[in-house]
């Protein structure tokens, strides 16, 4: 059995607007004839979330609650969510009330009608100090940049996807801000973008401070690193191997070379282990073996681990 949506909302210490969100959510999708399933993940909160998730999944079958025993984090949250998602469309939002429930029809507009694999929000107009806004801005910018992917607002936790999108990617540690960037090395390509509303906290306080944007971008280069080099990690070992080998290669011959000269010549020469560039040499040369070496073991452990390539059928004419 499938729905039209399945809306996945992370919860961590939200007691006092889940029962809010809730009515606003289903007033949306009541109002817009939408069957829809809520899926609301109690990430390991301390407060009375869950009891609260739990009240109101008996009141409606539309409402489904998963409670952790701690906090794993978003990104678990949100995978957990996918897994157990059912809908043609899935939409992701936070449990503050910072994302405004009446976006969700345009949303599932773009993706079923406009045929987007991934629509993300960008909170233009923003209700946060500046002391949040202008790291953020920087932040979504280099993403934007070394991702390729033009997207204003990574962060922004409003965003719809179709469901093979969701059965398809992996989220895991930090990377639900990633999401768009995982897609596209997934092979989805048709990522879009939507001005939503703002809404400033309207109760507790935000559960995220100036270290998520410090371990952003650390997460940023492990995720693009994988991406590109989670099949073939020699490509990436072997040539930097090839970079480090070779200049040491070229500063060796240069120094034995100079002194063969020098000799033949008589002119005055000196041990060449007396020269910096000897030692420079060596070094690069052991580093350039170490590289090599690296990519030779990642390359056994991937074929050690995989009896076979994963590969995404999108469709196909006839059924097995």
């Amino acid at each position: 059995m499938t729905k039209d949506l399945s809306i996945v909302i992370p919860v961590y210490n939200e007691e006092e607007s889940i029962p809010e969100l809730l009515e606003w959510i289903f007033r949306v999708i009541d109002g817009n004839k939408i069957d829809a399933e809520v899926i609301l993940v109690d990430d390991g909160s301390s407060d009375g979330s869950w009891p609260v998730i739990q009240e109101k999944a008996k009141s409606d079958p539309r409402i489904f609650g998963i409670r952790f025993n701690r906090n794993y984090g978003k990104s678990a949250a949100l995978q957990i969510g996918f897994d157990r998602s059912i809908g043609d469309v899935v939409i992701t939002m936070d449990a503050d009330m910072q994302d405004s429930p009446d976006e969700i029809p345009e949303l599932v507009k773009m993706v079923k009608e406009e045929h987007f694999d991934i629509v993300s929000g960008w909170k233009k107009k923003r209700f946060d100090p500046i002391s949040k806004t202008l790291p953020s801005r920087f932040f979504n910018w280099v993403t934007s940049k070394v991702s390729g992917i033009p997207l204003h607002d990574f962060n922004c936790g409003l965003k719809a996807y179709r469901s093979e999108v969701v059965k398809n990617i992996h989220v895991y540690g930090e990377m639900h801000r990633y999401i768009p960037l995982i897609a596209k090395w997934s092979g989805y390509l048709r990522i879009g973008e939507k001005i939503v509303a703002h809404r400033a906290r309207k109760y507790g306080t935000t559960k995220y401070g100036m270290k998520r944007f410090l371990t952003g971008f650390l997460d940023l280069l492990s995720v693009t690193f994988v991406s590109r080099f989670k099949k073939n990690p020699m490509h990436f070992f072997g040539s930097f191997g090839i970079l480090s080998f070779v200049t040491g290669f070229v500063i060796t011959v240069w120094v034995i070379g100079e002194k063969l000269y020098r000799q033949l010549n008589n002119l005055p020469t000196r041990d060449v282990v007396d020269q910096p560039l000897f030692f420079l040499a060596l070094v690069a040369l052991i580093i350039g073996v170490q590289l090599f070496l690296a990519g030779f073991l990642a390359e056994m452990m991937i074929q050690s681990r995989s009896k076979k390539d994963e590969y995404l059928i999108s469709d196909r004419t006839k059924e097995d």
